[in-house]
């Protein structure tokens, strides 16, 4: 059997699919609604069929050709690995310096990865989007973002 491209892609996006919705199980839901049309687990499972309809669509109509068959020339697995490495970071930088902050630096830092170095640039780009995102999460939807443990020792809290 030849895999391209498009059917590993497929295969991935099948498993993940599979696996948020199995983990959508999990959403724990108020009293009594589990006797609601609507509820946590109505979006999620919504998705993850989706995606498994979608993904295994892409595996049907994959081309099998040799033009399309997977070449692993020209990955830079390294800078892949860097990138990975980095959203670890992210994740544990979150707690001690806050989501605004370990926002910025993430996107600062994947920037100059990716081979952007203007200064000017890395901060135009990052500190708006942090922000907007921030406001997005914290003003609009009213999801609590721990302002971090750094935040909290400067300023008192």
């Amino acid at each position: 059997m030849m895999l391209t491209k498009d059917h590993i892609g497929g295969l991935v996006f099948l498993c993940l699919s599979v696996l948020y919705g199995y983990y959508a199980g999990s959403i724990h839901m108020l009293p009594g609604d589990e006797f609601e049309p609507f509820t946590a687990r109505t979006v999620p499972y919504a998705l993850a069929i989706l995606g498994a309809v979608l993904s295994v669509g892409l595996l049907l109509t994959a081309k099998r050709s040799v033009e399309n068959r997977l070449s692993l020339n020209g990955y830079d697995f390294a800078l892949v690995a860097k990138l990975l490495l980095l959203i670890v970071c992210f994740g544990l930088a979150l707690e001690w310096t806050g989501f605004m902050l370990a926002t910025m630096l993430f996107l600062i830092a994947g920037f100059w990865m990716l081979g952007e170095r203007r200064i000017k640039m890395l901060l135009l780009v990052s500190v708006p989007f942090a922000v907007s995102i921030w406001f997005i999460l914290a003003k609009l939807l009213d999801i609590y973002l721990a302002p971090g443990q750094l935040y909290m020792q400067i300023f008192g809290g």
